[in-house]
């Protein structure tokens, strides 16, 4: 399995925000997001091929956490992924499973399924070959994939939403799921990767929360370290 990095820190999204965790970034990616902030595991994706056991290896030189992470890039897309989530299952770890929602669940170990249907702002446009540009939109919303995950796992959805014009899409994929998620287990992020552009974007998002009951995503890790890796 293709890994891009494997390190400590702290939740920075979603419900488990601040709870200490380990990463297990794979390597590699089925889509192509234009402002990814993960290039090196989906763009060009890097890092070397470790078996299960090098990659527990890793993850036991670290500092003790219960709840791990397993991130990417698209994990789902990484060979031996369920095998690897069965191995930290069995060591007692809280499994977070951060996705795309573009692959079935297949019956993963799988404690909390964060995930995170991309919108039309993902589209990677001149950055991406035509052929990607079509695979993108093709593959980056797949509502029958979306209810598989939410039938059989707890589950959280987390929106990258750049301007409030996006809710209205929002708002129509959430419709189109045969049980969608409660308000409360849908987050809304802004996109981005600088403070500052972070924290411009937080009021419209806010009073989106407020209307509909979502609840508010900030990015804690880019608050505390910067948009830098191992973070």
């Amino acid at each position: 399995m293709r890994i891009a990095e494997i390190f400590h820190s702290l939740q920075g999204e979603g419900s488990l925000i601040g709870t200490p965790s380990i990463f297990i970034r794979t390597s590699g990616c089925n889509l192509r997001c234009v402002w990814c902030d993960t290039p090196y595991a989906s763009w060009k994706p890097e890092g070397p091929d470790l078996s299960i056991a090098e990659i527990l290896a890793r993850v036991d030189a670290l500092p003790p956490a219960r709840h791990i992470v397993l991130t990417g890039g698209e994990p789902m897309v990484a060979k031996g992924i369920h095998e690897l989530a069965a191995a930290l299952a069995g060591r007692g770890h809280h499994l977070s499973i951060e996705t795309a929602g573009t692959l079935p669940p297949a019956g993963i170990d799988c404690d909390l399924a964060s995930l995170s249907p991309k919108l039309a702002n993902s589209a990677p446009g001149e950055a991406a070959s035509p052929a990607w540009r079509e695979r993108h939109e093709a593959l980056r919303l797949q509502p029958a994939v979306l209810d598989a995950w939410i039938q059989n796992y707890s589950v959280q959805f987390k929106f990258v939403v750049r301007s409030p014009e996006e809710l209205a899409e929002i708002d129509a994929l959430l419709g189109s799921l045969a049980r969608p998620p409660d308000p409360h287990q849908i987050f809304l992020m802004p996109e981005g990767t600088d403070a500052a552009i972070l924290q411009a974007r937080t009021p419209a998002l806010v009073q989106a929360c407020l209307a509909r009951g979502f609840r508010f995503a900030p990015r804690l890790h880019i608050e505390l370290f910067g948009n830098t890796r191992g973070t």
